[in-house]
């Protein structure tokens, strides 16, 4: 299991796992066997430890909040998930890694904050 996919456990919970079996296995159409939105804002805000941690424009915080080591290691790993090759660490690049994993989030079935994603 890779990086973001520890994030968006973390965050989604277990309806990370609700895809398991496609709508045509189920004998349903793909409107009822559709995954509730998660709201992204609205569930790291819940999190315990949430309103000492920068985690909306910070993703070490985003990381500490969800209990994923931060350390360089991981978010360079995260950073080549996302497709950003070169990773340094330095402050552009967890600006990038931040807005990106949001972005994926979204992409993943979470609604995401408009300014997340500009």
């Amino acid at each position: 299991m890779g990086i973001f996919s520890s994030i968006k456990d973390a965050i989604f919970g277990k309806k990370a796992n609700a895809q398991e079996a496609p709508a045509a296995t189920l004998g349903q159409d793909s409107q009822s066997a559709a995954v509730d939105t998660v709201d992204v804002a609205a569930s790291l805000d819940a999190m315990a430890g949430a309103d000492g941690l920068n985690w909306r424009t910070s993703v070490v915080d985003l990381m500490k909040l969800i209990g994923v080591d931060p350390s360089y290691a991981n978010r360079k790993e995260l950073a080549e998930e996302l497709g950003r090759e070169g990773y340094s660490g330095s402050a552009e690049d967890n600006i990038w890694l931040h807005k990106q994993t949001m972005q994926e989030l979204a992409r993943n079935g979470g609604k995401v904050p408009a300014e997340f994603l500009d």
